[in-house]
């Protein structure tokens, strides 16, 4: 597993794969993203089989057409957020577009994926040799998803038995907002309640944002699952 955070917002892209030499998967290619990806791929000597979107925000699928494009792969998105690859700009302030285009020098566009395939929770899917199972957890935005792995990947130095990729449902020491066009309160505090509370406390938390963490940690001092039992 390769993790780094993109040039804007800090939102984590992960490369995951069984070993080098392998087909890999990413998750949430954000904005400023490609050449790193670029890089991982060659020096790992990788192979970009899938693209999978934890959720359909600007700062987390920017970058999802060039790298599905360049490896002939498919983006795959939960269906209730499957509009927002449309156009994800049109929901971003035009402030913030304007300071985007600033900061990068070039004029932000976007194009939609060839080849987008609808997630279903509960379903596994099988990509590159890993076994993904999803888990719908609307609140964030209403297709919000975390995917999760048996495994976990080589590195890692604590003792965790799983993997979760939580996107922006779960981060270490808070949760994502709820206050965004397609948010909702309610729908994130049952997400939490029963989506995150039942995982094990040695699940390994991949999160959209922010340090990794566990389920453990947080559900002894994440201030935001206190009292959803």
């Amino acid at each position: 597993m390769i993790g780094f955070p993109a040039a804007a917002f800090d939102t984590n892209c992960f490369v995951l794969a069984t070993g080098e030499g392998q087909e890999c998967v990413v998750v949430d290619p954000g904005i400023g993203v490609t050449d790193t990806l670029a890089d991982v791929f060659r020096e790992l000597r990788l192979r970009p089989a899938a693209v999978l979107l934890t959720h359909g925000h600007l700062d987390h699928v920017y970058s999802v057409t060039p790298v599905c494009r360049g490896g002939g792969s498919a983006a795959y998105i939960h269906g209730d957020d499957r509009y927002r690859l449309r156009d994800p700009l049109a929901d971003l302030d035009r402030g913030m577009i304007a300071m985007m285009e600033a900061q990068f020098g070039a004029k932000a566009t976007w194009t939609e994926p060839d080849d987008i395939r609808e997630l279903r929770d509960g379903e596994t899917v099988t990509i590159a040799g890993l076994d993904f199972g999803i888990v719908h957890a609307p609140g964030h935005t209403e297709g919000s998803v975390m995917f999760t792995l048996a495994d976990v990947p080589e590195g890692i130095n604590v003792e965790v038995g799983s993997t979760v990729v939580s996107g922006d449902v779960l981060f270490a020491g808070s949760i994502g907002r709820s206050d965004l066009p397609g948010g909702d309160e309610r729908a994130m505090n049952r997400s939490l309640r029963d989506c995150i509370l039942p995982m094990p406390d040695d699940r390994l938390v991949l999160p959209g944002h922010g340090p990794l963490t566990t389920i453990g940690r947080e559900r002894r001092s994440n201030p935001f699952l206190r009292g959803l039992a």
